[in-house]
């Protein structure tokens, strides 16, 4: 089962959030409906990249190194320089 790295931009706040899952469509859902506790207070989110993966572990891998940037600008420059 795939497994994705995804990371969301608030359209109330602007702040990016950072995320992994199985299933993209559901935890999009549950993003935008405040059904996340780390989410409810900037809802709604735009997508602005995803990466698909085969294993959870190469999806955590990711996740973890984009959140330990912990700066927005350069998540957003690493997204311009991903392939389309």
């Amino acid at each position: 089962m795939s497994t994705y790295t995804y990371i969301l931009r608030s359209k109330k706040t602007g702040k990016l959030y950072i995320g992994q899952t199985n299933n993209l469509e559901d935890r999009l859902h549950r993003h935008n409906s405040g059904q996340s506790k780390s989410t409810k207070a900037g809802m709604s989110y735009d997508l602005l990249h995803c990466k698909e993966f085969k294993t959870r572990s190469e999806a955590v891998l990711l996740e973890r190194k984009l959140k330990s940037w912990k700066n927005p600008k350069k998540v957003l420059e690493w997204i311009a320089k991903q392939p389309s």
